[in-house]
Protein backbone atom coordinates (compact mmCIF):
# COMPACT_ATOMS: atom_id res chain seq x y z
CA UNK A 1 0.00 0.00 0.00
CA UNK A 2 2.76 2.28 0.82
CA UNK A 3 4.59 1.70 -2.67
CA UNK A 4 1.01 2.73 -4.54
CA UNK A 5 0.69 6.01 -2.24
CA UNK A 6 4.78 6.81 -3.59
CA UNK A 7 3.84 6.20 -7.11
CA UNK A 8 0.64 8.38 -6.59
CA UNK A 9 2.21 11.06 -4.75
CA UNK A 10 5.04 11.36 -7.80
CA UNK A 11 2.78 11.14 -10.13
CA UNK A 12 0.71 14.33 -8.87
CA UNK A 13 3.76 16.02 -7.40
CA UNK A 14 5.37 16.32 -10.93
CA UNK A 15 1.81 17.38 -12.86
CA UNK A 16 0.54 19.56 -10.34
CA UNK A 17 2.06 20.41 -7.07
CA UNK A 18 5.65 20.70 -8.34
CA UNK A 19 4.80 22.82 -10.86
CA UNK A 20 2.98 25.32 -8.28
CA UNK A 21 5.38 24.95 -5.70
CA UNK A 22 7.87 26.14 -7.91
CA UNK A 23 6.56 29.21 -9.45
CA UNK A 24 5.61 30.24 -5.93
CA UNK A 25 8.63 29.82 -4.32
CA UNK A 26 10.72 30.14 -6.38
CA UNK A 27 8.92 32.41 -9.59
CA UNK A 28 9.95 30.07 -12.49
CA UNK A 29 8.39 31.31 -15.58
CA UNK A 30 5.96 33.34 -13.88
CA UNK A 31 5.80 37.16 -12.98
CA UNK A 32 4.87 37.99 -9.84
CA UNK A 33 7.06 40.67 -7.87
CA UNK A 34 8.17 43.66 -9.18
CA UNK A 35 11.22 46.39 -8.73
CA UNK A 36 10.00 49.85 -9.37
CA UNK A 37 10.69 52.11 -7.59
CA UNK A 38 7.17 53.98 -6.90
CA UNK A 39 4.64 51.72 -9.07
CA UNK A 40 2.13 49.12 -7.85
CA UNK A 41 -0.11 47.06 -9.72
CA UNK A 42 -3.73 46.06 -9.00
CA UNK A 43 -5.18 43.26 -10.52
CA UNK A 44 -8.51 42.35 -10.80
CA UNK A 45 -9.90 38.47 -11.00
CA UNK A 46 -12.52 36.64 -12.33
CA UNK A 47 -14.70 39.53 -14.04
CA UNK A 48 -15.98 41.55 -16.02
CA UNK A 49 -19.12 41.45 -13.72
CA UNK A 50 -22.19 43.93 -14.67
CA UNK A 51 -22.08 45.80 -11.41
CA UNK A 52 -19.08 46.33 -10.02
CA UNK A 53 -16.59 46.45 -12.93
CA UNK A 54 -17.62 49.86 -14.62
CA UNK A 55 -18.23 50.66 -10.35
CA UNK A 56 -14.20 50.07 -10.34
CA UNK A 57 -13.15 51.53 -13.81
CA UNK A 58 -15.20 55.18 -12.62
CA UNK A 59 -13.02 54.71 -9.56
CA UNK A 60 -9.56 53.70 -11.30
CA UNK A 61 -10.50 56.91 -13.67
CA UNK A 62 -11.15 59.41 -11.26
CA UNK A 63 -7.70 59.11 -9.60
CA UNK A 64 -5.90 58.52 -13.03
CA UNK A 65 -5.06 54.84 -11.88
CA UNK A 66 -4.65 51.82 -14.42
CA UNK A 67 -5.07 48.40 -13.36
CA UNK A 68 -5.00 44.52 -14.97
CA UNK A 69 -7.67 42.72 -15.51
CA UNK A 70 -7.77 38.88 -15.78
CA UNK A 71 -11.10 38.45 -17.32
CA UNK A 72 -12.82 35.07 -17.42
CA UNK A 73 -13.57 34.34 -21.15
CA UNK A 74 -17.30 33.37 -20.96
CA UNK A 75 -17.54 36.31 -18.81
CA UNK A 76 -15.96 38.78 -21.84
CA UNK A 77 -18.07 37.41 -23.98
CA UNK A 78 -21.48 38.19 -22.09
CA UNK A 79 -20.08 42.19 -21.49
CA UNK A 80 -18.03 43.23 -24.34
CA UNK A 81 -18.72 46.64 -23.96
CA UNK A 82 -17.08 46.59 -20.58
CA UNK A 83 -14.04 44.65 -21.71
CA UNK A 84 -13.76 47.32 -24.72
CA UNK A 85 -14.07 50.18 -22.23
CA UNK A 86 -11.37 48.29 -20.05
CA UNK A 87 -9.21 48.23 -23.31
CA UNK A 88 -10.03 51.84 -24.15
CA UNK A 89 -9.11 53.12 -20.44
CA UNK A 90 -5.74 51.85 -21.05
CA UNK A 91 -5.92 49.20 -18.41
CA UNK A 92 -3.92 45.96 -19.34
CA UNK A 93 -6.00 42.90 -19.89
CA UNK A 94 -5.14 39.56 -19.52
CA UNK A 95 -6.54 35.97 -19.81
CA UNK A 96 -8.11 34.11 -16.49
CA UNK A 97 -9.24 30.79 -18.36
CA UNK A 98 -12.89 30.37 -20.55
CA UNK A 99 -14.09 29.32 -16.92
CA UNK A 100 -12.92 29.30 -14.01
CA UNK A 101 -11.62 25.89 -13.35
CA UNK A 102 -8.51 24.75 -12.01
CA UNK A 103 -5.61 23.71 -14.24
CA UNK A 104 -4.42 20.57 -11.77
CA UNK A 105 -7.87 18.57 -13.20
CA UNK A 106 -7.98 19.58 -16.74
CA UNK A 107 -5.67 17.80 -19.44
CA UNK A 108 -2.90 20.02 -21.02
CA UNK A 109 -5.48 20.55 -24.31
CA UNK A 110 -8.27 21.74 -22.56
CA UNK A 111 -5.76 24.45 -20.18
CA UNK A 112 -4.50 25.29 -24.18
CA UNK A 113 -8.24 25.40 -25.73
CA UNK A 114 -9.30 27.44 -22.64
CA UNK A 115 -6.79 30.17 -23.13
CA UNK A 116 -7.01 30.06 -26.86
CA UNK A 117 -11.03 30.76 -26.44
CA UNK A 118 -10.39 33.43 -24.28
CA UNK A 119 -7.71 35.35 -26.20
CA UNK A 120 -9.76 34.88 -29.39
CA UNK A 121 -12.77 36.66 -27.54
CA UNK A 122 -10.95 39.43 -26.38
CA UNK A 123 -9.25 40.29 -29.81
CA UNK A 124 -12.38 40.26 -31.19
CA UNK A 125 -13.54 43.10 -29.21
CA UNK A 126 -10.49 44.96 -28.79
CA UNK A 127 -8.50 44.22 -32.08
CA UNK A 128 -5.39 43.08 -29.75
CA UNK A 129 -4.05 39.51 -28.65
CA UNK A 130 -3.17 39.15 -25.01
CA UNK A 131 0.02 38.56 -23.43
CA UNK A 132 -0.47 37.87 -19.96
CA UNK A 133 -2.26 34.74 -18.21
CA UNK A 134 -2.57 34.14 -14.53
CA UNK A 135 -4.62 30.49 -14.39
CA UNK A 136 -7.21 30.53 -11.70
CA UNK A 137 -5.84 30.33 -7.97
CA UNK A 138 -2.63 30.83 -9.35
CA UNK A 139 -1.98 26.82 -10.20
CA UNK A 140 -0.32 25.25 -12.74
CA UNK A 141 0.52 21.99 -14.33
CA UNK A 142 3.63 21.18 -15.53
CA UNK A 143 2.39 21.04 -19.13
CA UNK A 144 1.41 25.28 -18.59
CA UNK A 145 5.01 26.04 -18.57
CA UNK A 146 5.85 25.22 -22.33
CA UNK A 147 2.17 25.41 -24.13
CA UNK A 148 1.42 29.44 -23.83
CA UNK A 149 3.68 30.39 -25.91
CA UNK A 150 3.58 34.23 -26.31
CA UNK A 151 1.98 34.50 -22.82
CA UNK A 152 3.58 35.44 -19.85
CA UNK A 153 1.96 33.89 -16.83
CA UNK A 154 1.48 36.42 -13.96
CA UNK A 155 0.69 35.99 -10.26
CA UNK A 156 1.39 38.25 -7.28
CA UNK A 157 3.13 39.73 -4.23
CA UNK A 158 0.04 39.87 -1.90
CA UNK A 159 -3.62 38.53 -1.86
CA UNK A 160 -6.22 39.53 0.86
CA UNK A 161 -9.08 37.02 0.64
CA UNK A 162 -11.40 40.04 -0.62
CA UNK A 163 -13.35 37.22 -2.37
CA UNK A 164 -15.82 37.08 1.05
CA UNK A 165 -18.22 39.64 2.39
CA UNK A 166 -17.62 38.65 5.69
CA UNK A 167 -14.38 40.32 5.72
CA UNK A 168 -15.22 43.59 5.37
CA UNK A 169 -14.08 46.95 4.12
CA UNK A 170 -12.12 48.05 6.75
CA UNK A 171 -10.27 44.85 7.94
CA UNK A 172 -9.48 44.21 3.62
CA UNK A 173 -7.97 47.70 3.89
CA UNK A 174 -5.91 47.63 6.80
CA UNK A 175 -4.51 44.20 4.75
CA UNK A 176 -3.86 46.29 1.84
CA UNK A 177 -2.03 48.87 3.49
CA UNK A 178 0.47 46.79 4.99
CA UNK A 179 1.82 45.66 1.84
CA UNK A 180 1.38 49.03 0.30
CA UNK A 181 4.88 49.77 -1.28
CA UNK A 182 6.38 49.57 -4.33
CA UNK A 183 6.95 46.72 -6.41
CA UNK A 184 3.90 44.94 -5.00
CA UNK A 185 1.36 43.43 -7.36
CA UNK A 186 -1.75 42.86 -5.45
CA UNK A 187 -4.58 40.60 -6.07
CA UNK A 188 -8.38 41.20 -6.10
CA UNK A 189 -11.16 40.43 -7.59
CA UNK A 190 -14.41 42.60 -9.15
CA UNK A 191 -16.69 39.37 -9.75
CA UNK A 192 -17.88 37.04 -7.13
CA UNK A 193 -20.07 34.90 -9.19
CA UNK A 194 -17.39 31.88 -9.14
CA UNK A 195 -16.99 29.00 -7.01
CA UNK A 196 -16.56 29.52 -3.34
CA UNK A 197 -16.96 33.49 -3.60
CA UNK A 198 -19.25 35.55 -2.13
CA UNK A 199 -21.93 37.44 -4.88
CA UNK A 200 -21.47 40.99 -3.23
CA UNK A 201 -17.96 41.01 -2.03
CA UNK A 202 -16.58 43.42 -4.73
CA UNK A 203 -18.47 46.36 -2.70
CA UNK A 204 -15.78 46.03 -0.53
CA UNK A 205 -12.68 45.62 -2.67
CA UNK A 206 -14.38 48.94 -4.58
CA UNK A 207 -14.17 50.81 -1.55
CA UNK A 208 -10.72 49.65 0.22
CA UNK A 209 -9.16 50.29 -3.64
CA UNK A 210 -10.72 53.94 -3.11
CA UNK A 211 -8.64 54.31 0.39
CA UNK A 212 -5.61 52.88 -0.88
CA UNK A 213 -5.12 54.99 -3.69
CA UNK A 214 -5.61 58.35 -1.53
CA UNK A 215 -2.74 56.36 0.56
CA UNK A 216 -0.79 55.70 -2.22
CA UNK A 217 -1.18 59.25 -4.09
CA UNK A 218 -0.12 61.02 -0.51
CA UNK A 219 2.96 58.40 -0.59
CA UNK A 220 3.58 59.56 -3.92
CA UNK A 221 3.54 56.10 -5.66
CA UNK A 222 1.66 55.26 -8.90
CA UNK A 223 -0.74 52.46 -10.00
CA UNK A 224 0.29 50.72 -12.91
CA UNK A 225 -0.57 48.46 -14.96
CA UNK A 226 1.25 45.09 -15.02
CA UNK A 227 3.13 45.68 -18.41
CA UNK A 228 4.58 48.63 -17.28
CA UNK A 229 5.77 46.80 -13.91
CA UNK A 230 7.40 44.07 -16.29
CA UNK A 231 9.11 46.26 -18.16
CA UNK A 232 10.19 48.64 -15.47
CA UNK A 233 11.79 45.23 -13.58
CA UNK A 234 13.47 43.60 -16.73
CA UNK A 235 15.41 47.61 -16.53
CA UNK A 236 15.97 47.38 -13.39
CA UNK A 237 17.70 44.26 -13.65
CA UNK A 238 19.76 45.06 -16.93
CA UNK A 239 20.92 48.23 -15.18
CA UNK A 240 21.92 46.43 -11.85
CA UNK A 241 24.03 43.69 -13.18
CA UNK A 242 27.90 44.10 -14.57
CA UNK A 243 28.60 42.11 -17.28
CA UNK A 244 31.00 39.98 -15.15
CA UNK A 245 27.83 39.62 -12.66
CA UNK A 246 25.40 38.86 -15.62
CA UNK A 247 27.76 35.60 -16.45
CA UNK A 248 28.35 34.99 -13.01
CA UNK A 249 24.58 34.43 -12.50
CA UNK A 250 24.30 32.48 -16.04
CA UNK A 251 26.84 30.18 -14.77
CA UNK A 252 24.88 30.26 -11.48
CA UNK A 253 21.56 29.76 -12.76
CA UNK A 254 22.37 27.29 -15.36
CA UNK A 255 22.95 24.97 -12.01
CA UNK A 256 20.89 26.77 -9.72
CA UNK A 257 17.56 26.76 -11.33
CA UNK A 258 18.09 22.55 -11.51
CA UNK A 259 18.85 22.69 -7.58
CA UNK A 260 15.63 24.69 -7.30
CA UNK A 261 13.26 22.23 -9.23
CA UNK A 262 14.27 19.07 -7.15
CA UNK A 263 14.64 20.80 -3.89
CA UNK A 264 10.96 22.25 -4.11
CA UNK A 265 10.17 18.67 -5.23
CA UNK A 266 11.64 17.21 -2.19
CA UNK A 267 10.41 19.89 0.20
CA UNK A 268 6.71 19.29 -1.27
CA UNK A 269 6.98 15.58 -1.06
CA UNK A 270 8.37 16.13 2.74
CA UNK A 271 5.40 17.93 3.57
CA UNK A 272 3.02 14.76 1.74
CA UNK A 273 4.98 12.27 3.19
CA UNK A 274 4.38 14.20 6.84
CA UNK A 275 0.97 14.40 6.70
CA UNK A 276 0.32 10.81 5.02
CA UNK A 277 2.42 8.64 7.51
CA UNK A 278 1.51 11.04 10.55
CA UNK A 279 5.10 11.43 11.32
CA UNK A 280 6.15 13.65 14.76
CA UNK A 281 8.58 16.33 15.73
CA UNK A 282 11.52 15.26 18.19
CA UNK A 283 13.14 18.40 20.09
CA UNK A 284 13.23 21.39 18.44
CA UNK A 285 11.45 19.68 14.93
CA UNK A 286 14.39 21.64 13.16
CA UNK A 287 16.45 18.37 12.19
CA UNK A 288 14.32 15.06 13.20
CA UNK A 289 11.09 13.41 12.70
CA UNK A 290 9.47 9.83 13.28
CA UNK A 291 6.74 7.71 12.90
CA UNK A 292 6.05 4.02 14.77
CA UNK A 293 5.44 1.29 12.46
CA UNK A 294 5.85 -2.42 11.91
CA UNK A 295 9.14 -3.76 10.41
CA UNK A 296 8.51 -5.61 7.29
CA UNK A 297 12.33 -6.61 6.36
CA UNK A 298 14.31 -9.70 7.20
CA UNK A 299 15.07 -10.79 10.06
CA UNK A 300 18.48 -9.19 11.62
CA UNK A 301 20.57 -10.69 14.88
CA UNK A 302 21.68 -8.00 17.32
CA UNK A 303 24.39 -7.59 19.06
CA UNK A 304 22.77 -8.43 22.16
CA UNK A 305 21.46 -11.62 21.33
CA UNK A 306 17.85 -10.68 20.07
CA UNK A 307 16.32 -10.57 16.50
CA UNK A 308 14.42 -8.20 14.71
CA UNK A 309 11.97 -9.90 13.15
CA UNK A 310 8.73 -8.53 10.47
CA UNK A 311 5.80 -7.39 12.71
CA UNK A 312 8.55 -6.31 15.34
CA UNK A 313 7.09 -2.15 16.50
CA UNK A 314 10.12 0.32 15.49
CA UNK A 315 10.88 3.97 15.70
CA UNK A 316 11.52 5.28 12.08
CA UNK A 317 13.34 8.15 12.43
CA UNK A 318 13.58 11.25 9.35
CA UNK A 319 15.58 13.39 9.02
CA UNK A 320 13.96 17.13 8.04
CA UNK A 321 15.54 17.52 4.24
CA UNK A 322 15.04 21.49 4.51
CA UNK A 323 17.60 21.47 7.30
CA UNK A 324 19.48 18.74 5.23
CA UNK A 325 20.44 21.47 2.23
CA UNK A 326 21.19 24.14 4.39
CA UNK A 327 23.64 22.15 6.09
CA UNK A 328 24.78 21.12 2.47
CA UNK A 329 24.78 24.07 1.03
CA UNK A 330 27.24 25.71 4.16
CA UNK A 331 29.44 22.77 4.40
CA UNK A 332 32.58 22.96 2.04
CA UNK A 333 33.36 19.48 2.11
CA UNK A 334 31.87 16.45 2.60
CA UNK A 335 33.96 15.75 5.24
CA UNK A 336 32.15 19.10 7.30
CA UNK A 337 28.66 17.73 6.09
CA UNK A 338 29.27 14.07 7.91
CA UNK A 339 30.46 15.28 11.11
CA UNK A 340 27.08 17.98 11.25
CA UNK A 341 24.88 15.41 10.70
CA UNK A 342 26.37 12.63 12.91
CA UNK A 343 26.30 15.77 15.80
CA UNK A 344 23.06 16.28 15.56
CA UNK A 345 21.77 13.19 15.76
CA UNK A 346 23.88 12.83 19.01
CA UNK A 347 22.13 15.94 20.16
CA UNK A 348 18.60 14.77 19.04
CA UNK A 349 19.17 11.21 20.65
CA UNK A 350 18.28 12.19 24.46
CA UNK A 351 14.87 13.78 22.83
CA UNK A 352 14.34 9.97 21.25
CA UNK A 353 14.86 8.16 24.13
CA UNK A 354 12.46 10.37 26.53
CA UNK A 355 9.72 10.14 23.36
CA UNK A 356 9.99 6.57 22.98
CA UNK A 357 9.54 6.00 26.88
CA UNK A 358 6.32 8.21 27.17
CA UNK A 359 5.27 7.15 23.75
CA UNK A 360 1.50 4.90 24.30
CA UNK A 361 2.81 1.50 23.72
CA UNK A 362 6.17 2.45 23.40
CA UNK A 363 7.05 -0.43 25.07
CA UNK A 364 5.85 -2.29 22.35
CA UNK A 365 8.87 -0.81 19.78
CA UNK A 366 12.05 -3.11 19.67
CA UNK A 367 14.42 -0.69 18.15
CA UNK A 368 15.25 2.75 16.49
CA UNK A 369 15.32 2.34 12.73
CA UNK A 370 17.09 4.20 9.74
CA UNK A 371 18.20 4.42 6.19
CA UNK A 372 22.09 5.42 5.87
CA UNK A 373 25.33 5.63 3.60
CA UNK A 374 26.86 6.74 6.61
CA UNK A 375 28.73 3.16 7.26
CA UNK A 376 30.58 3.54 10.37
CA UNK A 377 30.19 7.36 11.91
CA UNK A 378 26.82 5.81 13.38
CA UNK A 379 28.56 3.23 15.01
CA UNK A 380 30.25 5.81 17.16
CA UNK A 381 26.43 6.08 18.77
CA UNK A 382 25.46 2.69 19.60
CA UNK A 383 23.71 1.97 15.97
CA UNK A 384 24.50 -1.18 14.31
CA UNK A 385 24.45 -1.31 10.07
CA UNK A 386 22.94 -4.24 7.74
CA UNK A 387 22.76 -4.35 4.13
CA UNK A 388 19.76 -3.63 2.74
CA UNK A 389 18.28 -6.99 1.11
CA UNK A 390 18.29 -6.87 -2.76
CA UNK A 391 14.93 -5.81 -4.40
CA UNK A 392 13.18 -3.40 -5.58
CA UNK A 393 12.83 -1.06 -2.25
CA UNK A 394 16.69 -1.42 -2.48
CA UNK A 395 16.94 -0.33 -5.39
CA UNK A 396 14.85 2.55 -5.11
CA UNK A 397 16.42 4.00 -2.06
CA UNK A 398 20.05 3.84 -3.59
CA UNK A 399 18.46 5.95 -6.63
CA UNK A 400 16.78 8.06 -4.39
CA UNK A 401 19.70 8.98 -2.03
CA UNK A 402 22.29 8.71 -4.35
CA UNK A 403 19.79 11.97 -6.59
CA UNK A 404 19.67 13.85 -3.43
CA UNK A 405 23.90 13.67 -2.68
CA UNK A 406 23.61 14.76 -6.13
CA UNK A 407 22.12 18.00 -4.88
CA UNK A 408 23.26 18.64 -1.27
CA UNK A 409 26.79 17.11 -1.06
CA UNK A 410 29.22 19.81 -1.71
CA UNK A 411 30.85 18.24 -4.51
CA UNK A 412 27.62 15.72 -5.25
CA UNK A 413 28.30 14.46 -8.87
CA UNK A 414 31.56 14.04 -8.78
CA UNK A 415 31.17 11.96 -5.44
CA UNK A 416 28.81 10.05 -7.47
CA UNK A 417 30.90 9.49 -10.50
CA UNK A 418 33.93 8.60 -8.63
CA UNK A 419 32.94 6.45 -5.92
CA UNK A 420 29.35 4.95 -6.89
CA UNK A 421 30.02 1.50 -6.14
CA UNK A 422 31.14 2.63 -2.40
CA UNK A 423 27.59 4.55 -2.03
CA UNK A 424 25.16 1.62 -0.95
CA UNK A 425 22.39 2.66 1.41
CA UNK A 426 22.45 0.11 4.94
CA UNK A 427 20.25 0.38 7.74
CA UNK A 428 21.07 1.71 10.40
CA UNK A 429 19.60 -0.03 13.69
CA UNK A 430 19.81 0.95 17.59
CA UNK A 431 18.17 -1.61 19.72
CA UNK A 432 16.19 -0.39 22.40
CA UNK A 433 18.26 -0.91 25.69
CA UNK A 434 20.50 0.82 23.69
CA UNK A 435 18.64 3.94 22.96
CA UNK A 436 16.84 4.19 26.65
CA UNK A 437 20.07 4.64 27.42
CA UNK A 438 20.25 8.09 26.19
CA UNK A 439 17.76 9.23 27.92
CA UNK A 440 20.27 10.72 30.99
CA UNK A 441 22.70 12.39 28.48
CA UNK A 442 25.70 10.95 29.29
CA UNK A 443 28.51 9.92 27.16
CA UNK A 444 28.92 5.99 28.30
CA UNK A 445 26.83 5.29 25.76
CA UNK A 446 28.78 7.11 22.87
CA UNK A 447 31.66 5.83 24.40
CA UNK A 448 30.75 2.12 24.53
CA UNK A 449 29.71 2.72 20.51
CA UNK A 450 33.09 3.76 19.68
CA UNK A 451 35.07 1.27 21.48
CA UNK A 452 33.19 -1.45 19.77
CA UNK A 453 33.01 0.06 16.95
CA UNK A 454 37.06 0.67 17.07
CA UNK A 455 37.85 -3.15 18.35
CA UNK A 456 35.72 -4.11 14.81
CA UNK A 457 37.95 -2.16 12.68
CA UNK A 458 40.96 -3.49 14.81
CA UNK A 459 39.46 -6.81 13.62
CA UNK A 460 39.44 -5.63 10.12
CA UNK A 461 43.14 -4.37 10.18
CA UNK A 462 41.81 -1.07 10.69
CA UNK A 463 43.63 1.66 13.06
CA UNK A 464 42.13 1.67 16.62
CA UNK A 465 41.34 5.30 17.55
CA UNK A 466 40.66 6.51 21.22
CA UNK A 467 37.60 5.87 23.23
CA UNK A 468 37.87 9.13 24.88
CA UNK A 469 38.56 11.70 22.12
CA UNK A 470 35.49 13.30 20.71
CA UNK A 471 37.95 15.08 18.70
CA UNK A 472 39.26 12.25 17.15
CA UNK A 473 36.00 10.34 16.96
CA UNK A 474 34.25 13.34 14.84
CA UNK A 475 36.98 15.24 12.93
CA UNK A 476 39.37 12.67 12.15
CA UNK A 477 39.48 12.81 8.46
CA UNK A 478 40.29 9.14 7.62
CA UNK A 479 38.35 6.73 10.36
CA UNK A 480 35.23 6.91 10.91
CA UNK A 481 34.44 9.50 8.20
CA UNK A 482 36.15 8.59 5.59
CA UNK A 483 34.99 10.11 2.44
CA UNK A 484 33.74 7.71 0.38
CA UNK A 485 31.52 6.00 3.27
CA UNK A 486 29.46 10.12 3.56
CA UNK A 487 25.99 9.91 3.28
CA UNK A 488 22.30 10.77 4.25
CA UNK A 489 20.09 10.11 6.68
CA UNK A 490 16.53 9.61 6.29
Amino acid sequence: MELILWIGFYFLTFYAFLPALISRIFGYKVFMNGKSADGISLTFDDGPDPEYTPKLLDLLKRNGAKGTFFVVGENAEKYPDIVARIHEEGHVLGIHNYVHHMNWFMRPSTVKRQIRQTSDVIERITGSKPKYYRPPWGIVNVFDYSRLGHLQIVLWTSLFGDWKKRLGADKLYRRMRRKLKPGQVFLLHDCGSTFGADRDAPENTIEAVGRILDDGRKLGYRFIGIDEMIEVTEGAKRKGASRAEDAKAERTASVGLFKKIVIGLWMLWEKLFHVVFRLRPIGDARFFNYRIRKYSGVELNLQNGRTLKSGDRIMEIHFENRMLVEIGMKSKTSLQLAIRIIREMERVLPDMARELAVYPGGGEVKALYGVSMIHRGGESLGFEMFDLPKGLFAWSTNLYLRFMIRVVHPSGNKRVREHGESLNPRMLIMERDTLLKWADESRTVRRVGRERAAVKAEEGGGRKRSADSDTESSEGSSGEFEEKTVGKLV
